[in-house]
């Protein structure tokens, strides 16, 4: 199987294929590939050209943004000065008006100087440096020939660094790993230096040449790796050390951040010294001309490289590992490991079987992920996972955040219409109840509905965006209203109809669109519009809580229990009528639900609805206590749709709160329609604030109560309903347990995801 072509996004560009140290972990000059020895020794200036020619034209080709060239080596700094800068001039000028160039150098910083970063400097040419540690840990290995430390020079070339003037070229440190150094002087020595990114490197081995294990322990290097990590926790976590942050950032979701780790594609190509193209260098590990691809830049494209099957072989993500890994966990996180760590010879018969095994570190990497997983859960989970109130929060957190993003993106598209409006909602933010008033009206759940629409609309460049943003200034007259401000906000209506969420609408006499001028009153608010252009003026007092009439429909409330004592229940809601939930058949932007909006009740039907809400209210805080306190607190809205099948509530696409129904639900069935949509709407709120799982889709799992396989997020979904839903009929709960162990064993669940499925075990 090949994977799709992925174009090169970095290069290592080999400037020179010898060495000044002579180090006995290098992948080049010890371990099998030894085809070092037959490359010119520096890069001529044809190879030099060649390789910029063809490399802006495949960015051209591919229209990429931006292309990282890795000056490597050897050791790089022996090709000289002059030959860096023909380098640097020649791939300046051919991207010039193709593509931004993004140079880097890694060296180990022997040869540094200022000469040399100055020369970096003109061409914005970041510096990484190998140290593996303090003196004794660095000499272990990074010696010359005749057996000299490196330390104290590498240390002078990283103080050069640290120079103001020079500053900003530090890339970091990239540490080998050695088990038999102390891992926490390693670090100390490392933080001293004060880099702005660490980088823990295992050494390169295979199955034929397995890593060293001086101990025999199967998990030496995750032993390691975890005693650092604690370490640069107790620290603080001083400086960045990307091993660490991938592995955070696949646990919540995130992508990988290093090519050793992680199922992204690979999208890296090797230039040597002559011209040769080359696989990812680490491959010289595993056999000789393992990296070799038969191209070169004199001859061939880059596009012809990346559809070599061995480059096309890295880019099948989770197709591309083995079968042992497909099924492990943490195969998110590790991504089967390195290819190349990937190699073993012995009894293979098929040889595009070589790398189709696990990791010779297998055991390493999946301690090291399970290690930082359980030392970090508590503080990556978001509170909003576990309390409820805090999911209140960070959905009201994530509609401010669009709204600024809305203000951001508009950038005076807006008119003075939105400008008014959005520095009335600023004022309100100066007093406490023109700042609950806000978050009140804010916490309407098709705001974000309106939001969404927004923002499509302006980045789509629509007819009309700025207009659909004015609406702003109906939530603010609502803000207004709820904190009982007396300012008047001026609030444009469309259609003929002024709409304010939570409130109701009130038909407005004369033109179809316009601006009244909304002020709160004692007991409700006062519409006005002075006439104009021949229309005579408008005013209107309305009433809040107050009967429809006069072109005004208020929005209906159902119920009215409220959380408190439930007597032989236990704590919870009171059972005797529905809480004060709204019914909103009258807002523009309910429409947001897989089937449409029905019109709106008469008085009659709304009056059945709430008894039979009622009396479902009842058996659910009877049977369910706990799951009804949530309820009240976290179901604001119910809207009527048409076409819904009986028991199937619809959970709208934005905003948490609100609950698509079918007005005429037989009574029987209203607890569990109740129920199942506010776990629907749960789980999606709990999706909008983080990430539950990742990578869903990749894998297919059984239900216990279905024959199909389906992806993670619908077992997740079901599950999550019957659990709530076994405590009025246990049924539901037949094959619960058998759901959770295979919840537990998906590689696709986040850190987030296990706490809602312990949360679940919690529940049952």
């Amino acid at each position: 199987m090949t994977g799709p072509l992925v174009p090169f996004r970095e290069i290592v560009l080999k400037v020179h294929s010898r060495c000044d140290l002579a180090c006995d972990h290098c992948y080049v000059y010890e371990h099998a590939d030894q085809s070092w020895r037959t490359r010119p020794k520096t890069i001529s200036d044809e190879v030099i050209f060649r390789t910029a020619r063809r490399l802006a034209e495949h960015a051209k080709t591919h229209a990429l943004p931006s292309v990282s060239v890795i000056l490597h080596g050897g050791e790089p700094l022996l090709a000289g000065p002059a030959r860096l800068r023909r380098i640097c001039e020649e791939l300046t000028a051919a991207f010039e008006g193709v593509a931004e160039l993004d140079l880097r150098i890694h060296t180990n910083g022997l040869q540094l100087s200022p000469r040399y970063l100055d020369l970096f400097s003109e061409y914005d040419v970041k510096v990484g440096i190998s140290l593996d540690g303090d003196r004794e840990a660095n000499d272990r290995h990074r010696r010359f020939a005749d057996g000299r430390s490196s330390h104290p020079l590498v240390l002078k070339a990283v103080e050069l660094l640290r120079q103001e003037r020079y500053r900003h070229l530090n890339l970091g440190l990239l540490c080998t790993i050695d088990i038999e150094n102390d891992p926490r002087a390693v670090l100390d020595a490392l933080v001293e230096l004060d880099p702005p990114l660490i980088d823990f490197l295992l050494p390169h081995a295979t199955w034929d040449e397995p890593p060293s294990r001086p101990d025999g322990s199967r998990t030496a290097y995750a032993d390691w790796l975890l005693a650092v990590f604690d370490r640069w926790q107790e620290q603080g976590r001083p400086v960045p050390v990307r091993l660490f942050s991938s592995v955070l950032s696949t646990l919540s979701g995130g992508p990988s951040l290093t090519e050793s780790l992680g199922l992204a594609p690979t999208d890296l190509v090797v230039v040597e010294t002559d011209g040769q193209l080359e696989q990812v260098d680490s491959l010289k590990s595993a056999y000789e001309g393992a990296a070799a691809t038969g191209f070169d830049v004199f001859t061939h494209a880059f596009d012809e490289v990346a559809a070599h099957p061995g480059v096309r072989a890295r880019q099948l993500g989770l197709d591309g590992v083995s079968e042992t890994c497909r099924s492990c966990p943490v195969v998110r996180s590790c991504g089967g490991g390195l290819y190349t760590h990937r190699y073993k010879s012995v009894g293979a018969v098929d040889p595009t079987l070589l790398f189709d095994h696990p990791s010779v570190y297998c055991d390493d990497l999946k301690a090291l992920v399970l290690g930082i997983e359980e030392r970090t859960a508590a503080s990556v989970v978001p509170p909003a996972v576990a309390e409820p109130v805090e999911l209140a929060v960070a959905q009201q957190d994530l509609t401010r955040t669009m709204l600024a993003l809305l203000h951001s993106d508009l950038d005076g598209r807006g008119g003075d219409h939105w400008a008014a409006a959005w520095e009335l909602a600023a004022t309100f933010e100066g007093s406490e109840e023109g700042s609950r008033g806000l978050d009140e009206a804010l916490a309407h759940p098709y705001a974000r509905s309106w939001l969404h629409d927004a923002l499509s609309a302006v980045h789509e460049e629509r007819p009309g965006a700025g207009r659909i943003a004015w609406r702003l200034s109906s939530y603010v007259a609502a803000a207004a209203v709820l904190a009982g401000l007396d300012l008047a906000v001026p609030v444009a209506y469309r259609d003929g109809t002024l709409a304010l969420p939570g409130l109701g609408a009130l038909r407005i006499d004369g033109p179809e669109a316009g601006t009244v001028g909304v002020r709160a009153t004692e007991d409700g608010f006062l519409v006005r519009r002075a006439g104009d252009g021949g229309h005579s003026s408008f005013e209107r007092r309305i009433v809040r809580g107050g009967e429809a009439g006069r072109g005004w429909l208020p929005v209906r409330r159902l119920g009215g229990g409220a959380p408190g004592s439930a007597g032989d229940s236990g704590p919870g809601p009171a059972p005797g009528s529905a809480p004060d939930w709204v019914l909103d058949d009258l807002d523009p932007y309910r429409g947001c639900f897989t089937a449409r909006p029905a019109a709106g009740l008469r008085p009659d039907e709304a009056g059945r609805l709430s008894a039979a809400l009622g009396s479902a209210w009842a058996r659910i805080v009877r049977r369910a206590p706990r799951y009804a306190a949530e309820m009240a607190d976290g179901l604001t809205t119910l809207t009527p749709l048409t076409g819904l099948p009986p028991g199937e509530p619809s959970v709208g696409r934005h905003g948490y709160g609100a609950l698509g129904i079918r007005p005429d639900e037989s009574a029987g069935q209203w607890p569990l329609t109740l129920v199942r949509g506010f776990r629907r709407a749960k789980l999606r709120a709990l999706l909008d604030v983080t990430d539950l799982y990742a990578a869903d889709g990749s894998w297919e799992h059984r239900m216990p109560w279905r024959e199909e396989p389906v992806p993670l997020s619908r077992l997740l979904a079901e599950t999550y309903e019957r659990v709530a839903l076994g405590a009025f009929e246990s049924h539901y709960l037949d094959g619960v347990p058998q759901a959770l162990e295979t919840l537990e064993r998906a590689a696709e669940l986040t850190v987030s995801g296990k706490q809602v499925l312990d949360l679940m075990r919690k529940e049952i």
